[in-house]
C-alpha cells in the first residue's frame, strides 16, 4: 500500500526492504533520497535502524519519515528523539502520505540537499 501510494510521485523511484538489517545493506548499495521507516520489523527494531543512520555522517541529514501502527506518545517522542524527520501512524491516507513524503524531499533540496 506504501509502495502505491508512493508511486504518485514519479519524479522518485523506490527501493523496499523486508527488514531493518535489509534495509541498512540497501542504503549502503542504492542511493536515497529519503526513507520511509516502519518500526516494528522482523529483526532489527525501526529505532535501532534510525539510530545507525543517524549515527553516520552520510545518512545524518537524510530524510526519514516513521510511518507506524504504534499511536502512542512514547513510539512518538522516542523516533523523534532518535532522529525521525516526520512521524506519521497507520492508517493513512495516501494522499497524506503523498504530502509529506513530498514536504521531506523539498525540505532536503531546500537545504541544499539531492532531491
Amino acid at each position: 500500500m506504501v509502495r502505491t501510494a508512493l508511486a504518485a510521485l514519479d519524479d522518485v523511484s523506490f527501493v523496499e526492504a523486508a527488514s531493518g538489517l535489509r534495509a541498512i545493506e540497501m542504503l549502503v548499495t542504492e542511493p536515497v533520497s529519503a526513507v520511509v521507516l516502519d518500526l516494528n520489523m522482523p529483526d532489527m527494531h525501526g529505532i535501532d535502524v534510525l539510530r545507525f543512520l543517524r549515527s553516520h555522517d552520510h545518512y545524518r541529514t537524510l530524510p526519514v519519515m516513521v510511518l507506524t501502527t504504534r499511536h502512542d506518545e512514547a513510539s512518538r517522542e522516542a523516533a523523534l528523539a532518535a532522529g525521525a524527520s516526520s512521524y506519521m501512524t497507520k492508517p493513512f491516507t495516501p494522499g497524506g502520505l503523498v504530502q509529506s513524503v513530498r514536504e521531506l524531499l523539498d525540505a532536503r533540496v531546500a537545504r541544499g540537499g539531492r532531491s
